[in-house]
């Protein structure tokens, strides 16, 4: 069962079945081993310790006497003409005329009376409790209650057994990632809602671990590609104190710029992170913002048609010169960026005339600080970013292969 109100409903059920067979089988014991016997049946069973009519009668009131007291009534035995022989207890009438065998003969002022005729003509009349008649002693209501408890607890226990325990796993697995283990998963068993959840939970915090992971990694190399051009501009100016070289200049000065793009793009990249949703959204002309990021670029050719979407315009702004810059950087001339429109909104496509890039390396590409062999421009943060700007914009950017093998980033923004 794949669902667990579908448990619940066949617990449920099964859980009545087994009420219903244990009430029934309760229901028979009554009915078939403890019904009531008839009064007549009981005294035709007691007359059988009498002894027989031409005994004394003083052994007649001793049969009667011990009668009684084993029924605990009124007993009394009468001649066939109906002439008292032996009684104890209270006054009893005298058997009816019209019944030949026996039967009730008085049911008013309390406990009826009842007469049966033995087989040499003498009359047994008896007043006895109604407990007299059963066949055996009866459980009381508790213990049948007790006995139905029992019975559909039984039954239910080892499915709610199941449902709980699955439970309190991904309580302990909750818990463990709460306390910094980001390793800690639980066991996904079955199919229903619970192990719907439990795959959630496990694909949330393989999400986190990995988010945490790439903070890491982002801090580690951050600190590593800020030595760099820092070791280079104090060994530089280092040299400047003798001589003032214009190239060394030139080059001082292309190292710091490099280091405040790289800082920028670190702070842009951990507020994305840090930030839930857009800080500041408006209507965006993309054709109108890529003609002026165009204007930068003289191998960079536009094309497309006017597209409007919703968003911040510094993002989408960044989005697009990260995305020229890379062709500039790593591919060929001319660049095409092309805008389009699509039934969910826009799709901004940015190519060159480049080598590509293998397929092994088209998705990582977009991890932060991963820059392929051989590459000595860029810091690995620019095509992260980008995906980042694109999926804060409920899009997402891929890397897809352009004429003659060529890089093609296709990059899907949504309406808004």
């Amino acid at each position: 069962m794949k669902r667990l109100y579908l448990q619940v409903y066949v617990t449920v059920v099964a859980s009545l079945l087994v009420f219903a067979t244990v009430a029934g089988g309760l229901w028979w014991y009554y009915v078939a081993q403890l019904a009531p016997r008839h009064p007549v049946e009981v005294l035709a069973e007691a007359a059988q310790d009498l002894p027989e009519a031409a005994a004394p009668r003083e052994k007649q009131q001793l049969a009667v006497r011990r009668m009684a007291r084993r029924l605990g009534g009124d007993v009394a035995l009468y001649a066939p003409d109906r002439s008292p022989l032996a009684q104890w207890g209270r006054p009893l009438p005298v058997p009816d005329d019209d019944r030949e065998q026996g039967g009730r003969i008085h049911g008013r002022g309390g406990l009826p009376a009842w007469s049966v005729r033995l087989a040499d003509g003498r009359w047994l009349v008896a007043r006895l409790p109604r407990d007299a008649f059963w066949r055996a002693h009866r459980p009381g209501p508790l213990l049948i209650l007790a006995l139905l408890v029992v019975a559909v607890g039984v039954g239910v226990y080892p499915v709610v057994r199941r449902v709980t325990r699955r439970l309190e796993n991904l309580r302990s697995g909750v818990e463990a990632l709460g306390a910094g283990d980001l390793a800690a998963r639980v066991r996904v068993e079955g199919s229903d809602e619970v192990a719907q959840l439990a795959a959630s939970f496990n694909r949330a915090a393989a999400h986190i671990e990995q988010l945490v992971g790439a903070h890491r990694a982002l801090l580690a190399n951050a600190s590593h590609e800020l030595r760099t051009p820092l070791a280079r501009i104090r060994m530089a100016i280092e040299l400047m104190k003798e001589q003032a070289d214009p190239r060394r200049k030139a080059e001082l000065e292309q190292d710091i710029a490099e280091l405040d793009a790289l800082i920028e793009e670190i702070l842009l990249a951990s507020r994305l992170d840090a930030v839930k949703g857009l800080e500041s959204a408006e209507a965006v002309d993309l054709l109108a913002l890529s003609a002026e990021e165009c204007v930068r670029y003289a191998e960079a050719e536009l094309d497309g048609r006017a597209v409007t979407v919703h968003g911040d315009p510094r993002l989408l702004r960044r989005l697009l010169r990260n995305l020229l810059e890379n062709a500039r950087r790593h591919g060929r001339p001319p660049i095409e960026l092309r805008i389009a429109r699509t039934a969910g909104g826009a799709e901004i496509r940015v190519c060159d005339h480049g080598a590509g890039i293998p397929d092994a390396e088209r998705e990582r590409v977009f991890d932060p600080f991963y820059r392929r062999p051989g590459a000595t421009q860029g810091t690995g943060l620019g095509l992260a970013l980008v995906r980042q700007i694109a999926r804060r914009h409920g899009g997402d950017v891929r890397c897809a292969m352009g004429d003659g093998g060529a890089a093609c980033f296709v990059v899907t923004l949504a309406a808004g």
